[in-house]
C-alpha cells in the first residue's frame, strides 16, 4: 500500500486500518455530523468500536455471526460495522426501504443472530414491522429469543438511548463492552484475516428474492483506495456522506475510501440538500458523492453556494451529460463517474479526476488497477473487437466470494474462468475507456436501486383479479428507469392503478411499487411463445403518450 507512487493492493483488515489510524493520528477527526455538532477522532472512535465490539460478544455475537444493520445513516452505524468486523462477524446491511415482505425474507435468508434497527423512516415503523413478525419479543427476556420462523436469531439491538421491550439499546451493549474482560475480544481479533467475509448486501437479480452477496476484508478495503487512488485522495480531504450506508456507494466508496486514506467522514443521516449542502459549507468538504436526483436537488437549492469541493462521484443511475456539466461548473467539482455491481465490491471501472472532460462526460473510464474487464460475445464467450458490443466481465480482487448458501446462482454469474458476468452491455474504446450501451438482464435500476422484475411479479400474482402479470423498466428523466406493470385481468374484475398501487402499499418497498399500470388483453409474444419484454418496454413510452401520461 502506497500513497505517492504505484498502488499495491493491501491485506489490512477493517480493524487494522481503523487502529492504524487511532494510533498515527490520533487526535484527528474521523466522524463528522455537522448538523448537531458531533464529532469521533480516530481515537475515540475506535474506543467506542471495542466497547460496542465487546458488549455484542456478552450477547453471543461471535466469529461468523450475521448481525443485521436496518438504519439510515446514523452515527453508530459505522459503530457496528467495524465492531463486527473486529471479532469476525458479517454486517449484513438491510435496506431502509425494506418492508414487512423483504425483512422476513431477508433475515431468514441471512440466518441472521442479531439485528440493529432504528425505529424506523417515514411512512415506515420499524418497531412495529419486527414486532408483527416477532411478537414474542414482548414476552420474551432479551437474549433468550426463541422463533420458530428466525431460528437463527437471538438479539434484537435497538440504535439510539429509548427502551423497547425485548430488546438491547446501543447504551445497554457499550456498558456490557465495558464490563467484559479481553481475553476473548482479543483472540477473536486475533483469527480475522483479509480474506473474511466481512460484509453481506442483498442485491436483487432477474430470478425472484434478492441474494446475499459476500464481500471481504479485501474485496471492499482495496475497492475503496483505489477508488480514492483515482480521484487523488489525500488524509487532508474532507468528503460528505450523503448516499446510505447499506449501499455499496455509501460502505466502500465513501466510507472504504476515508477509511484507507485516512481522511474526516462528514457524515448526513438521511439525504436533505439543505443539510448536505450546510455540511459541505461548514466543513469545507472537498468531496461530494451522490446519485443524479442528490446533483439535481442541491444545484436548485435556493441555499446552493459550493467552492470548497475539489471532487466526487456521480453513479448509482445513468448520468446525464448536462447534469455532469452543470456539476463541474457550478459546484467547481471535477466529478468521475464509477461503474460496477454489489458483486464486484462494486467498482470495476472508473473516470479518473484529471481525464478529459469527455471522456468523464461520456464513458465510465478504465478498469481498475488489478482487474481485468473484458468484453465478451454473450454467445461464444470470445472478446469482441474494440467499439463492438458486448457483456462487460470482470475478474479480480473485488469479485465477491459469492451468494450466500447459493453456489448454483453463483455458478451462473461467475463462469469457470472466474469472470463475473454483469448482464450489461458495453463498449470498450480505442483508449481503453467504457461505455454501457444497454442490459442483457431485465433488471430495473430506478436511482440506484436495483429492482427485479420477478420479484415485482411473484407479488401481483397474488393480487385478486390478476390472471398474468410482467413487469418492465420504463424511461424516466428523473430515475433513469422506473417501474411499469402490465396486467392482464380475470374474468369481471376492473382493477384501476390505484388498486394495484394500493395493493403493494406497506407490503414492499415503496421504489418497487410500479408508477404505471397498464392493462392489456394479450402480451406480444415470440414466435415460439415467448414474451417480448423489450416490446413491453416500446409499448409503456406509446401508452403513457397515448394516454397523456407524463413520464417524470
Amino acid at each position: 500500500m502506497t500513497y505517492n507512487s504505484e498502488p499495491v493492493l493491501s491485506d489490512r483488515t477493517l480493524g487494522d486500518w481503523l487502529e492504524y489510524w487511532a494510533e498515527k493520528t490520533p487526535d484527528k477527526e474521523y466522524i463528522v455530523y455537522s448538523d448537531r455538532d458531533l464529532r469521533f477522532t480516530w481515537q475515540k472512535f475506535n474506543e467506542r468500536v471495542d466497547n460496542m465490539a465487546k458488549g455484542l460478544i456478552a450477547i453471543g455475537v461471535t466469529r461468523g455471526t450475521n448481525v443485521g444493520i436496518w438504519a439510515q445513516n446514523v452515527p453508530d452505524w459505522l459503530t457496528f460495522l467495524y465492531a463486527t468486523a473486529k471479532i469476525g462477524a458479517v454486517a449484513v446491511t438491510v435496506n431502509t426501504s425494506y418492508r414487512t415482505e423483504e425483512l422476513r425474507y431477508l433475515m431468514q435468508n441471512s440466518d441472521m443472530h442479531t439485528l440493529c434497527m432504528t425505529d424506523g423512516v417515514a411512512g415506515s415503523n420499524y418497531t412495529d414491522i419486527i414486532y408483527e413478525l416477532l411478537p414474542e419479543l414482548k414476552t420474551t427476556q432479551r437474549g433468550k429469543m426463541k422463533s420458530e420462523i428466525f431460528p437463527k436469531l437471538k438479539n434484537v439491538i435497538y440504535i439510539g438511548q429509548e427502551k423497547y421491550r425485548g430488546m438491547y439499546n446501543t447504551a445497554e451493549i457499550l456498558l456490557l463492552g465495558k464490563n467484559v474482560p479481553d481475553n476473548e475480544f482479543k483472540r477473536l481479533r486475533s483469527l480475522s484475516t483479509c480474506h473474511d467475509v466481512v460484509n453481506m448486501q442483498y442485491t436483487s437479480g432477474t430470478t425472484g428474492f434478492p441474494k446475499g452477496v459476500m464481500l471481504t476484508h479485501h474485496n471492499i478495503a482495496n475497492n475503496g483506495y483505489l477508488t480514492g487512488v483515482h480521484m487523488q485522495f489525500t488524509s487532508e480531504d474532507k468528503c460528505c456522506t450523503c448516499v446510505p450506508l447499506f449501499h455499496c456507494f455509501g460502505v466502500v466508496l465513501a466510507t472504504m475510501c476515508c477509511l484507507t486514506f485516512g481522511c474526516t467522514q462528514v457524515m448526513v443521516e438521511k439525504f436533505d440538500p439543505l443539510v448536505t449542502l450546510a455540511s459541505v459549507h461548514k466543513e469545507r468538504c472537498t468531496v461530494l458523492h451522490g446519485v443524479p436526483t442528490m446533483f439535481i436537488a442541491q444545484l436548485h437549492h435556493p441555499m446552493f453556494d459550493m467552492r470548497s469541493l475539489r471532487t466526487g462521484i456521480m453513479a448509482g443511475a445513468l448520468c446525464p451529460e448536462e447534469l455532469m456539466k452543470q456539476v463541474n461548473e457550478k459546484m467547481f467539482m471535477d466529478l468521475t463517474s464509477v461503474y460496477g455491481m454489489t458483486e464486484t465490491s462494486p467498482g470495476m471501472t472508473q473516470t479518473r479526476v484529471d481525464d478529459p472532460f469527455d471522456v468523464r462526460c461520456t464513458t465510465v473510464g478504465r478498469e481498475y488497477e488489478f482487474t481485468e474487464v473484458k468484453v465478451l460475445n454473450p454467445e461464444t464467450g470470445e472478446e469482441c473487437p474494440v467499439n463492438v458490443p458486448g457483456e462487460i466481465c470482470c475478474r479480480g480482487y473485488n469479485v465477491m466470494k459469492g451468494y450466500y448458501k447459493n453456489p448454483e446462482a453463483t455458478a451462473q454469474v461467475i463462469d469457470a474462468n472466474g469472470f463475473m458476468h454483469s448482464g450489461d452491455l458495453g463498449v470498450k474504446d480505442e483508449n481503453g475507456n467504457y461505455r454501457i450501451t444497454g442490459r442483457i438482464k431485465d433488471m430495473i435500476i430506478r436511482g440506484g436501486e436495483n429492482i427485479s422484475p420477478k420479484e415485482v411479479e411473484d407479488y401481483l400474482y397474488r393480487m385478486p383479479g390478476v390472471r398474468d402479470v410482467q413487469v418492465v423498466a420504463v424511461a424516466s428523466e428523473r430515475y433513469g428507469e422506473d417501474v411499469g406493470a402490465f396486467i392482464i385481468q380475470k374474468e369481471g374484475f376492473n382493477l384501476t392503478t390505484e388498486d394495484v398501487r394500493d395493493y403493494c402499499m406497506g407490503h414492499i418497498a415503496k421504489y418497487k411499487i410500479p408508477r404505471y399500470v397498464f392493462f392489456v388483453d394479450a402480451f406480444p409474444l415470440t414466435g415460439s411463445g415467448k414474451i417480448q419484454k423489450f416490446r413491453l418496454r416500446e409499448m409503456a413510452l406509446e401508452l403513457c403518450k397515448k394516454e397523456g401520461i407524463v413520464i417524470r
